[in-house]
């Protein structure tokens, strides 16, 4: 356990921050699963309209520190190219 203030203020501001982005990355799971759930169901309007919702979230999602950039890009890539191929 701490010892010092500085150190138990540490662990408090830890537990907040992990609460926060352990939201961050839900709420962006569950917009790629609407697109996901979209692209199995074959409608490309729909997976297009819960894609253009989801990318700023993942982006948001970097922004913030919760997932890394070149994850993101390589998830938002293989998206587009699902949504794409359905034409």
């Amino acid at each position: 356990m701490a010892n010092h203030k500085s150190a138990e203020k540490r662990i408090r501001q830890t537990e907040v921050r992990t609460e926060v982005n352990r939201a961050r990355v839900s709420r962006i799971r569950t917009f790629v699963k609407k697109v996901e759930l979209a692209l199995e169901a074959g409608d490309k309007a729909a997976a297009a309209e819960a894609f253009k919702l989801a990318q700023p979230e993942m982006m948001r999602g970097v922004s913030k520190g919760v997932l890394h950039r070149n994850t993101v890009s390589r998830k938002i890539s293989r998206l587009s190219l699902r949504i794409n191929a359905l034409g």
